[in-house]
């Protein structure tokens, strides 16, 4: 298995032959609010090559209508099903829409959609290849406090498996409950592309700051922090 950062929340995972792209955003300039960082390592023409992408929900910068146009009407678009119309109509064309802990094969990959606590419809997926479990969420994916963190191995067959996660607005210490209730080998923070033009805005949080905190918390996770075009192994 293999895990490259695209850009922001834009992720390429390669395993059993399958290439996954999570969230896709191509944008380099942002919008009135948010400034991109850095531009994605890949422009979209180059990652129309993919088998599989996941839409965790239809902010504008986790979907792409330019790269959902372009894209082959034969490679499946995975949201969750009450947001599937939307991502119909930003440009998707093969949508599949997965409700609350519904699995579906495609090929030698299996996605698992999980529960999201997020404006926009969201939605979390679990993706099973080659033995290994990569948890892709976005902001409070698993709702700590009812117990939806929990729920994510028994309802998925993830067991520590390696994970995507995050440490940006919604705070350090959230992820790190986060991690505390699911015990991952392995987490890769994501949403780390865009910021706040106003300095008002912005709030300290960094991957950095979450890995410290990880570490303090006495948790054998351990975080891995890619920069654009960086990728991580299940070796590594």
């Amino acid at each position: 298995m293999k895990v490259t950062m695209i850009g922001h929340s834009t992720v390429l995972i390669e395993a059993a032959g399958t290439k996954i792209l999570t969230d896709p955003y191509f944008g380099t300039w942002g919008n009135l609010a948010y400034k991109r960082l850095a531009p994605p390592s890949k422009t979209s023409e180059q990652m129309e090559a993919v088998d599989l992408v996941l839409v965790s929900h239809n902010h504008w910068d986790h979907t792409d209508s330019g790269y959902f146009r372009a894209l082959a009407a034969g490679v499946p678009v995975v949201a969750p099903r009450a947001a599937a119309w939307i991502t119909r109509v930003k440009g998707a064309k093969n949508v599949v829409g997965l409700a609350r802990w519904e699995q579906r094969q495609f090929g030698p990959v299996a996605v698992t959609s999980t529960p999201a606590l997020h404006m926009g419809l969201p939605g979390g997926f679990v993706i099973d290849a080659e033995g290994k479990h990569v948890y892709f969420r976005r902001h409070l994916f698993c709702r700590i406090h009812d117990g939806d963190c929990r729920k994510v191995p028994a309802g998925s067959g993830v067991d520590a498996g390696d994970q995507l996660s995050h440490s940006d607005d919604h705070g350090e210490r959230s992820a790190v409950r986060a991690v505390e209730a699911l015990q991952p080998r392995t987490v890769i923070p994501i949403h780390l592309g865009i910021a706040p033009r106003s300095p008002l805005g912005r709030t300290g949080q960094t991957p950095e700051g979450f890995a410290r905190r990880v570490s303090a918390a006495g948790l054998q996770t351990e975080v891995v922090i890619l920069r654009e075009g960086e990728s991580w192994t299940g070796q590594d």
